[in-house]
């Protein structure tokens, strides 16, 4: 009987107890960082091989269906990207041309930066794409996280894996990494800043490496942002792309 006692004993003190359960915490990602609809002012710094590169757009976007970008900085200006029902459009100025934007090439660097086209896209919930686990928790930037292990529930996930480390006192994403199927890590997303919007913490400021680039990174911040506005239809017309 002692033996059993110390037994359970034991094996209660080695598996930690967490007061929120995996799916808890997805959604409350899901519930800061998902919208209907968004609008903003937005700034993309790419750094790569000590190169310097400035890049600002506007942006509108809809659901997980609807975005349209259009580039404003001197060098892209009048560059635009429509996305809608699946399929991505690029319009630009140089040669007055539209370009669709599908398949294997989805996973390439928009407009150099250390995002690809799928990632820009992205505005679907984590709980409805991945299984998840708890995996331990740890300090990042003196904040106590929960760590947690996602599984893609299907194979046409871009990242097959994940790794999220979220702040246990305001449940803020602040740092998240992507993987191949085989492990090898992709990408590293970091948090720099968080504006209450709509009764909700967002994400306005984050600092995106691709590792599959050497020396590179991107800081990408959105201001005058409103979301959970309706926005016409024809923002995201073929018109208004080659407008």
């Amino acid at each position: 009987m002692k033996k059993m006692f110390f037994a359970v004993l034991i094996a209660a003190i080695a598996i930690p107890a967490f007061s929120q359960t995996a799916a808890e915490l997805l959604k409350r990602i899901d519930d800061n960082e998902i919208y209907s609809t968004i609008q903003y002012e937005g700034e993309m710094i790419i750094e790569n091989g000590g190169r310097r590169f400035v890049k600002t757009m506007k942006a509108w976007a809809r659901g997980n269906t609807h975005s349209f970008i259009e580039f404003v900085n001197p060098e892209d200006r009048g560059t635009k990207y429509l996305r809608r029902d699946g399929r991505l459009w690029v319009y630009s100025p140089d040669n007055e041309g539209v370009m669709l934007i599908s398949g294997h090439m989805l996973r390439e660097s928009m407009m150099g930066s250390d995002m690809s086209y799928e990632d820009t896209m992205e505005n679907d919930t984590l709980a409805s794409r991945y299984d998840a686990v708890i995996s331990g928790s740890e300090i990042i930037k003196g904040r106590d996280c929960w760590v947690l292990e996602l599984t893609a529930k299907r194979r046409t996930e871009s990242y097959p894996k994940r790794k999220l480390w979220i702040d246990k006192a305001t449940f803020d994403l602040i740092r998240y990494e992507l993987f191949a199927l085989s492990g090898a890590k992709l990408k590293e997303y970091n948090m720099l800043r968080v504006e209450v919007i709509a009764g909700r913490r967002f994400p306005v400021e984050i600092e995106v490496r691709d590792l599959l680039r050497r020396d590179s990174k991107t800081t990408f911040t959105m201001r005058n942002i409103v979301l959970d506005r309706p926005i016409p239809d024809s923002v995201f017309s073929q018109r208004n792309l080659e407008r």
